[in-house]
């Protein structure tokens, strides 16, 4: 499918999402798939669309970002980590590849949903013990693997584990890996990157990268507020897209 297969109205909608995901990859640091693909989903239904897509901006910016950051990167803990996360990630890519769509896109709402409500009502994830810092990890790797949607489970215990100074740079060199493990297994396997409409709304994302870098300090000053905001909104967004894929899902069965 290419952007001209959609609607003028559908092309508006999915060039307002791409500049959000890229103002929220930037801003926070992490998060763009998480806070971006449900909207998309609403635009098409199909997350194997949007997921190559995602990945060849998420690669190009985090490669720009990266550019003259790695020295700034807590590269013992990413080893550490990656030992927990990457299995799980490629578990979660067969997943993506087998599961039937309506799995898909409930698990990506519900996933959203606990999101939105841990942002709304300001509960972190958190763990206490080294135990529950890799259930997190492997549990963020294998939803990274399957959506591109666990950065929240895994930032929770990198906060713990990697300084604030080097906590942005370091998630960036763990998402251009995950991401790179999956747009490897979706050539292997001969699954549509959809290239040039990732190229077309390059352009269009980098909008919202500049923004977000532009705001990225406003946003941790008020990092409450903006969550609570964001998770209202992740929670509205999700119990609409789970109301409608059942609906339509009870209407089939009927």
């Amino acid at each position: 499918m290419m952007l001209l297969d959609f609607s003028l109205y559908q092309m508006v909608s999915i060039a307002l999402v791409f500049v959000w995901t890229g103002f929220v990859r930037t801003g926070l640091g992490f998060g763009g798939a998480a806070l971006g693909l449900p909207l998309m989903l609403f635009i098409h239904n199909n997350p194997l669309l949007w997921l190559p897509i995602i990945s060849v901006h998420l690669l190009f910016f985090s490669g720009l970002t990266l550019l003259n950051r790695l020295h700034n990167v807590d590269w013992p803990y990413l080893r550490y980590s990656s030992i927990y996360i990457i299995p799980a990630a490629l578990i979660g890519v067969f997943g993506l590849l087998n599961l039937p769509v309506l799995w898909l896109n409930s698990f990506i709402y519900s996933i959203t949903l606990f999101y939105g409500f841990t942002w709304l009502l300001n509960r972190g994830i958190n763990s206490q013990h080294v135990w529950a810092d890799r259930a997190l990890l492997i549990l963020g790797g294998y939803i990274a693997g399957i959506s591109l949607t666990g950065a929240p489970l895994m930032v929770a215990v990198y906060m713990r584990n990697v300084s604030q100074y080097k906590l942005r740079d370091t998630l960036f060199v763990l998402w251009f890996i995950l991401v790179s493990i999956k747009m490897t297994t979706f050539i292997v396997l001969s699954v549509d990157l959809h290239f040039l409409t990732a190229l077309t709304l390059l352009p269009i994302a980098a909008v919202g990268h500049i923004l977000g870098l532009k705001a990225h300090n406003a946003i941790i000053r008020n990092d409450l507020l903006f969550k609570r905001w964001i998770g209202g909104g992740l929670v509205t967004v999700s119990l609409f897209g789970l109301w409608q894929l059942f609906s339509k899902f009870a209407q089939d069965f009927s």
